[in-house]
């Protein structure tokens, strides 16, 4: 499977995971000059920043694993941009969802919440 579609498709089975957990689904594919945030949605009262990441094998690592300190910046980045252009101060975190393939099935998916945190010295 070419990875734009296994990205496509992993992200349409994050977000309909997402929302049989109770999540309401804010906005897909938030873009801004520099970064994209693959799902943004919310549970409760609390603003969630998601990273969808698909893989078909482990070799190069987990999919967790790709979202490098570079990558999470950039997220960082385009959550402040998507809470200033929603006038909001609501409570945010950053979670990573993990899909994993068997050939174009999904096979599984890991639901990882608070994946990385905004730190001072980032």
């Amino acid at each position: 499977m070419k990875n734009k579609i296994a990205g496509k498709i992993g992200e349409d089975c994050a977000a309909k995971f997402l929302e049989e957990k109770g999540y309401t689904i804010l906005a897909r594919n938030f873009r801004i000059r520099s970064a994209e945030i693959d799902i943004i949605a919310q549970v409760d009262d609390v603003i969630i920043f998601v990273e969808v990441k698909a893989r078909s094998n482990i070799r190069h690592g987990l999919p967790s694993e790709a979202v490098t300190v570079r990558k999470q910046k950039k997220i960082i980045e385009a959550a402040g941009v998507f809470l200033q252009e929603e006038k909001t101060d609501r409570a945010c975190r950053f979670d990573i969802v993990e899909i994993y393939f068997s050939g174009e099935r999904v096979e599984e998916i890991n639901h990882i919440e608070n994946a990385f945190e905004v730190v001072q010295n980032f």
